[in-house]
Order: C-alpha cells, then structure tokens, then sequence
C-alpha cells in the first residue's frame, strides 16, 4: 500500500504531499553525474553518500583509517542522542567506492587520523547539492543530501535488504524509523496495478476506451 501518512518514525513525504527522498533514476544520475565530477575529493565524497546512506556530517567525520580496504567496508561513528555514547556501524561498499576512495585519498600510505575532506557541512552540503543540479535533478526538498540518505534506505528495501539490516546500516534507534521506507511504491506495486488496467481495459473497443480515460 502506498502510504503517505506519518508514521511514529516520520515519513517520506511533506505535509503537502511532496517527496522527501530521491527516486531510482535520480540516484543513478547523481552516481552517474559524480564519476563525472571534476573534483576528484567531491566524487569520493559523492559517492560514500550514495553507498551508505550516512549523514553528511557523519561523512566529514571519516578518517583514512575508517576505510577498511580489504573488507570492503567504511566504520561511520555517531553520538547516540540519550546516552551520548559512541556508536560505530560497518557499512558494506561496492568495489567502485573503495577504489575511488583508495585513489583520491591514497589510503595505502595516508596515516589513520587524516581527514578524508576538509569541508564544514554548510560547505559540503552546497558541493553535493551542486551535483545534483548537474544531474538534472529538479529543485525540491527531496534534492538534498537528506534526500539521497532516503534514496539510499529505499533502494535497500527494494533490493531486498531486511529492515532489521537497514536500521543498523543507517544507525536508527527504533525500527519505527526504517519502516518509513516502507511507505514509496515499489516495482511490485506498479506492476500489479498495470495488470489491474490491463485487465480493466482488456474487453473496451478502441472508441471505448478512450471514452473511458476521457
């Protein structure tokens, strides 16, 4: 079911209906539009984004020695609001992540404790959003680095990931959370409602029809 009310965890829409997060074609063209980036540090930065779905502050946060080349993974820290601990999730990352970050930031050789980016969030914030104007993606509260994290725990869930799997990857506190990505219409849905019409329309004469979509 499509939902777009709230739940206790929030939701993926605004009050007026519009869409928080970037949608599957979105996402690849902002990939597509990061490999493409003349700034080799933006691309890397892009990229860890779109491929673990973290916050942007907890992003500039990393350090070389966050990055666990053989593994495949990136250690995100973050403060946990309650109690203030510390808490650090391993987030799997494609081979085409690890490279890039590899060569941009030359892990091999880069002691533990040096920054991957130099940038404040207000910074970073307006260098990704930069991206995404040059991935076409139209102006709106989705086109943000808030929206591709949403992009992200979506994509998850259409690929199958499970939610308990997810929660720990985007470091939620409650499954309440995660479930929000459970409210966009997937694949599956489109595709029975596309029968659904298909059949509805299955019996209509050509005039019928579209005296039926008029």
């Amino acid at each position: 079911m499509h939902l777009k009310t709230s739940l206790s965890g929030g939701s993926l829409y605004s009050a007026a209906g519009q869409r928080k997060y970037l949608s599957a074609s979105e996402r690849s063209r902002f990939i597509a539009a990061s490999l493409a980036c003349l700034r080799p540090e933006l691309t890397s930065l892009c990229l860890v984004l779109a491929y673990t779905g973290c916050r942007i502050s907890e992003a500039l946060a990393l350090r070389a020695g966050s990055v666990d080349m053989d593994e495949g993974s990136v250690a995100i820290r973050s403060l946990k609001k309650r109690s203030h601990a510390v808490i650090v999730r391993e987030i799997p990352i494609p081979p085409l992540c690890v490279r890039t970050l590899c060569k941009v930031h030359g892990l091999a050789h880069a002691p533990p404790e040096t920054r991957l980016w130099p940038w404040s969030r207000s910074r970073a914030w307006q260098l990704v959003k930069s991206v995404m104007d040059e991935a076409g993606i139209a102006k709106g509260i989705h086109a943000t680095p808030k929206g591709l994290r949403h992009g992200f725990g979506l994509h998850a869930v259409r690929s199958g990931v499970p939610l308990n799997l997810i929660q720990r990857w985007l470091g939620h506190a409650s499954m309440t959370t995660t479930a929000i990505y459970l409210q966009a219409m997937g694949v599956e849905e489109r595709e029975i409602a596309a029968r659904m019409w298909n059949e509805a329309d299955s019996g209509l004469t050509f005039p019928e029809r579209a005296a039926t979509a008029a």
